[in-house]
């Protein structure tokens, strides 16, 4: 059926030059690959929220907080069609802070920190690969926010600015 939509979020927690990414396992939509370190479908009453619904699913899946965090930013917005749907990916980053234990775990897999200069060779879902490529190589020197148009080999990402 056509018009279907997929909301989902991501958050990619930092620490200096190392990312925390999750090996998902047992997903219904996503599994057996390297993904953000938290995020999933929003709530309905998330729909106009994608912070709260990151936030919510940071919380469910690692056991943190706001206050456990800072910078949290929304910096890419994607959409793909797959499956007779389209699927709208919020991807987030956010610094974890000094004082936080930084050995997590999650029932949703295997949680790991990894260089930003290692991940790029990780299997990873189509959007979430092309996301931080263009993170790795440029979104990280700027505080732009990004919106990626997906295709059958490739995003393409324009900046999105207010107009």
């Amino acid at each position: 059926m056509e018009g279907k939509l997929r909301n989902m979020t991501s958050v990619y927690l930092l620490k200096g030059e190392s990312v925390l990414l999750l090996y998902r396992q047992g997903g219904r939509v996503v599994n057996n690959v390297w993904i953000g370190s938290a995020g999933g479908h929003f709530e309905s009453c998330e729909l106009n929220d994608a912070t709260a619904c990151v936030l919510r699913e940071m919380h469910e899946e690692l056991g943190l907080n706001s206050d456990d965090i800072e910078n949290l930013k929304l910096r890419y917005i994607t959409l793909r069609k797959t499956n007779g749907e389209i699927r709208q990916n919020y991807y987030f980053f956010a610094d974890v802070r000094e004082y936080v234990n930084d050995d997590f775990v999650s029932a949703e897999g295997i949680c790991k920190w990894f260089a930003l200069d290692e991940i790029l060779s990780l299997r990873m879902p189509h959007t979430a690969k092309y996301v931080m490529e263009h993170f790795c190589t440029k979104g990280r020197y700027t505080c732009k926010m990004y919106i990626g148009i997906s295709n059958t080999d490739k995003v393409e990402f324009l900046e999105l600015s207010e107009s």
